[in-house]
């Protein structure tokens, strides 16, 4: 990956950095990405029909906001799951220090995984929202919003899931991590559920959480008038980006 590169600065080198880690995520995970494609896809849409089986009756708010939190469902377990699990069996396979060593800059690599399971979870997102939409007779209305909703959704789930990946040493344990994560998001967060039917106490902890805020740029996005504090959503967001970027070239630069 080193051959012909001269001048490791300027846009040029960052896009011809991205195109060739883009390639090299693409070539190396090309054996379970199938699989994971298809577990995603099920999840998100298992996820869309199943919430409706705990409720005898739904009311047209309760069925909007299982609706519009589809996406979120589709987006943060590969942020949050994948992308530590990929890290995770780097180091469990002993190329984690190789493929830190690509001179490339370390947002170029964040940019190619970003886009790898950006890409990975749009099926499944557009499949659970069409399915959700059907299961519970909800019209949804698609707005512009969307693009930067889920770039920036992604962007979130992708740099805090990296910088979880990086920093925890143990494989083992960011599994655990990544995983008890994922449990305490689908069962006590906000996301296709009101705030209002959680205690206040939980609802102001998710307000500073990214999960919440992920799920209120989407559904703003998917709807009129459903949801608020959307500026304060994509704050938290961008927050959790910087503060995630920071962390894990810390982590890098000091394992160098």
């Amino acid at each position: 990956m080193t051959g012909g590169w001269t001048t490791r600065h300027g846009l040029r080198y960052w896009l011809l950095s991205y195109r060739r880690m883009l390639h090299y995520d693409l070539v190396s995970q090309r054996q379970w990405l199938p699989f994971l494609f298809v577990i995603q896809l099920l999840l998100s849409s298992g996820m869309a029909v199943l919430y409706g089986f705990y409720l005898p009756a739904i009311s047209p708010r309760i069925a909007a906001f299982i609706v519009t939190g589809t996406p979120a469902l589709a987006l943060i377990p590969i942020g949050f799951v994948s992308v530590p699990s990929v890290i995770a069996d780097q180091k469990t396979a002993g190329t984690y220090d190789y493929v830190r060593s690509f001179p490339v800059p370390r947002m170029a690599a964040v940019a190619s995984a970003t886009t790898v399971f950006t890409l990975l979870a749009l099926p499944g997102l557009m499949v659970a929202l069409m399915l959700a939409a059907w299961r519970y007779g909800v019209d949804v209305t698609i707005s512009p919003l969307i693009v930067p909703a889920v770039a920036l959704t992604s962007v979130t789930a992708t740099c805090v899931g990296a910088a979880l990946g990086h920093a925890i040493r143990n494989p083992m344990v960011t599994n655990l991590v990544s995983n008890l994560m994922i449990f305490f998001t689908l069962l006590f967060s906000p996301i296709v559920f009101p705030p209002d039917q959680f205690p206040n106490w939980l609802v102001q902890i998710h307000e500073w959480l990214p999960f919440y805020p992920m799920a209120t740029v989407l559904r703003d996005a998917l709807s009129n008038g459903l949801v608020t504090g959307v500026g304060h959503a994509y704050a938290v967001l961008g927050a959790w980006t910087i503060v995630s970027l920071a962390l894990t070239a810390r982590v890098v630069a000091h394992r160098r």
